[in-house]
């Protein structure tokens, strides 16, 4: 008998989505729960480390969204051909996560005049260097992020782009035709392509 999987997860795609990448590449069926906002303080205290997501396979629970990934990427062949590999991959998605985390310190800044003084810095220098960059590596990797083929840093990147991308109120690949190429050759995957025809519609 096939493993049971269960995904839970805030209604948005977030850092759900990377999982939920992998898991319809890999054609593995899980429940995708999204529970409501007013819900999450009676479900925190039951998860692990009182975050989400979390991935339950067969009622065991793990916890870390990048972990899952790992896990899942193994399972569906999306990892390194070797340790070289695994760690270059590795480090990309430890990079992708650095990116995502200094535009989340601007986009959930809930002071207004902090938020101000974090702007110009976000984008006139942060977000080029690192767009720069991993549009660079994307060039020499033709169209992906590693080792020249689709590993799971590409899942990883494109299905939280839509939460980068929201966060920082721009198309952050829109001038940057290399890491335009990772996101077409993730979404023209006829797995990847039929989960976003199908997903639920959130705000990010």
């Amino acid at each position: 008998m096939a493993p049971q999987y269960k995904l839970t997860y805030f209604p948005v795609k977030a850092l759900g989505e990377p999982i939920r990448f992998l898991l319809r590449y890999g054609g593995i069926e899980f429940e995708d729960f999204r529970f409501d906002r007013e819900n999450w303080p009676q479900i925190k205290p039951n998860m692990p480390f009182g975050q989400v997501p979390i991935l339950e396979i067969d009622g065991k629970v793990a916890h870390q969204s990048v972990a899952i990934c790992r896990y899942l990427a193994k399972q569906v062949k999306l990892v390194g051909k070797d340790d070289w590999e695994d760690l270059e991959i590795d480090a990309m998605v430890d990079t992708i996560n650095d990116f995502r985390q200094k535009i989340a310190n601007y986009h959930y800044e809930t002071d207004e005049a902090i938020k101000e003084t974090r702007k110009g810095p976000l984008f006139k220098e942060i977000l080029p260097f690192y767009q720069e960059r991993l549009d660079a590596i994307a060039k020499s990797n033709n169209g992906y992020l590693c080792s020249g083929r689709l590993t799971w840093a590409d899942m990883y990147f494109v299905g939280l782009l839509d939460y980068l991308n929201a966060m920082a109120k721009v198309d952050l690949t829109e001038k940057f035709p290399n890491l335009q190429a990772v996101k077409n050759n993730v979404l023209a995957i006829s797995q990847i392509k039929e989960w976003v025809a199908v997903r639920p519609e959130s705000e990010f």
